[in-house]
């Protein structure tokens, strides 16, 4: 298990990722492009952020301080000072910018998203009893977080390509501003986000962007929800996976070979996983071999395979949603 050292963050934002330099490419075509391979599909919660962290010191400080309160937090957790305090009810806001009625995604996907977010977080879905074994003792159960709809925003737009770079978040840049961000998760729905050779699902900000214009979820239409076209990807859990982006998650990799996600309990592994492994697959990081958690919510599996969150991935969220976290404003009970 790994050791939530803080100085591993210093390499998040001294240097941006090459990765991050073209993020500003789109087209305002109305018609849908060829889908690049999914096989070259991220998230692009890590490249955005670096790029954010490494134009915004002050932003890197916010983000120094919040793993700070984090581990007091949970360090407070452990020592019996911090008691539980409740469910916390998230109030969320979708702003969908559509070109056709294809990619207007409807009220029921919408809705059907709110649902799956909330199985997750409690952990009451179908799939809790394919938990492992071994991983059952970690499990989060019900995080005490859920998810409210309390609008929804739709805008008709001729541009069907955006840039993972934040213009479909200003009515400047053709997009929909977002509905006060430090009292509402925003999720911006958009057609399609090319990037490089591959193409962007999603991406979020994480808890050092609390409040600010930007601050939220992006989402291709065709992973919101239940029911959407891609096969491998139609349970709405890429979304999940972005909101604990959001929630202040790092992918399970650390986002680096064999790299640390700042959590105790998620085993460590040397990449991410796509597809759907077969349990155990077992990896070996410092001279440890053992099975990855392939099927956690902050992996790149088919979303089939993903159904869980851990105790202590839980405990960096509750620190984000205390009252006294960076989003705080969100609390609703």
């Amino acid at each position: 298990m790994k050791k939530a050292v803080l100085g591993v963050l210093i390499t998040l934002f001294v240097s941006c990722n090459n990765e991050s330099e073209n993020l500003g490419s789109e087209n305002t075509t109305p018609d849908q492009p060829a889908m690049a391979d999914k096989s070259a599909a991220i998230c692009g919660s890590d490249l955005v952020r670096q790029k954010f962290l490494s134009e915004n010191p002050d932003a890197a400080q916010r983000m120094l301080q919040i793993e700070n309160n984090t581990a007091d937090y949970i360090e407070q957790k452990k020592i019996g000072k911090v008691l539980p305090d409740g469910s916390v009810e998230i109030p969320v806001i979708f702003n969908v910018l559509y070109t056709n009625s294809t990619n207007n995604v409807s009220d029921a996907r919408i809705n059907s998203q709110i649902d799956v977010l909330n199985k997750a977080f409690a952990s009451t879905h179908a799939n809790v009893s394919n938990i492992p074994a071994a991983f059952q003792p970690v499990n989060a159960g019900d995080t005490k977080i859920k998810f409210r709809l309390a609008q929804i925003n739709r805008k008709s737009t001729t541009t069907s390509n955006w840039a993972p770079n934040d213009n479909m978040k200003k009515t400047s840049t053709g997009g929909i501003n977002a509905t006060d961000p430090a009292k509402y998760l925003n999720i911006w729905v958009v057609n399609y986000m090319p990037y490089q050779t591959g193409y962007v699902l999603g991406y979020a900000t994480f808890p050092e962007s609390a409040g600010l214009w930007n601050d939220g979820v992006v989402m291709m239409d065709e992973y919101v929800g239940e029911g959407g076209p891609v096969a491998t990807h139609n349970k709405g859990r890429v979304t999940v996976h972005e909101v604990g982006h959001y929630l202040n998650l790092r992918h399970i990799w650390g986002d680096a070979n064999c790299g640390n996600d700042l959590v105790d309990d998620t085993p460590q592994q040397i990449t991410n996983h796509r597809g759907v492994p077969s349990y155990p697959k077992m990896e070996t990081c410092g001279g440890v071999s053992r099975s990855t958690m392939f099927m956690n919510y902050m992996d790149y599996s088919d979303e089939t395979t993903l159904f869980m969150f851990t105790k202590k991935q839980n405990d960096r969220m509750q620190a984000a949603v205390s009252a006294n976290g960076p989003r705080a404003g969100l609390r609703l009970l």
